[in-house]
């Protein structure tokens, strides 16, 4: 997440953000996502938010790390039990060869739309061959605030899927969805589930 102003909105909102989705809305996808993972294998929470999902994906007897561009919602993962997390934008994904999976749910939506091709290929360069990916995004067109000020980039599902493919994923499934965000409006989106 390169945009300040979206930071700072988490940063001010993370106790609504962690109360609006204590409730894990994706645990049927991370449960699809942890069956492709080795056992005991390494995963990243990308853009974590409160690190339910790396706290889960802990639980279950993986090493989980998380990152997040918001202090905020770092200190919150980091409180979690088996999470090693740390403040960390996008960018600065420099790891090579070391996840078995690589968990981006709703996160690389706040990326700008043009910087999203190699974000994709810095994640599949941190993830071991074989590895394991997650991505939620919002489906739609073009770029720009949301209700409260948040950046997002808006994909469709041709798109998304083709950015995957020239990244070097195949995409496993794909499901769809409606959702209300912490600004309060209802949008679509897709999920999907890939290995590279």
């Amino acid at each position: 997440m390169s945009d300040r102003h979206t930071v700072e909105v988490y940063d001010a909102r993370a106790g609504d953000y962690e109360k609006a989705n204590a409730r894990l809305y994706e645990l049927d996808d991370l449960e699809a996502f942890a069956a492709r993972l080795p056992t005991g294998g390494r995963v990243l929470d990308l853009g974590c938010g409160p690190g339910f999902y790396a706290a889960k994906l802990a639980e279950w007897g993986f090493e989980a790390d998380a990152t997040d561009a918001s202090a905020e919602m770092v200190a919150r993962a980091a409180r979690k039990p088996g999470v090693t997390a740390w403040q960390a934008r996008f960018d600065e994904l420099d790891a090579v060869g070391i996840y078995d999976g690589i968990w981006a749910n709703f996160s690389l939506l706040h990326l700008p739309r043009v910087e999203m091709p190699e974000m994709l290929r810095r994640i599949r360069r941190a993830g071991k061959h074989g590895m394991a990916l997650h991505v939620g995004l919002k489906l739609g067109e073009g770029e720009g605030p949301d209700g409260i000020g948040r950046f997002y980039a808006y994909y469709g599902e041709d798109e998304l899927l083709g950015l995957l493919r020239d990244a070097g994923f195949e995409v496993i499934a794909r499901r769809f969805g409606r959702g209300k965000g912490l600004d309060g409006s209802l949008s679509e989106h897709i999920v999907v589930l890939a290995h590279g």
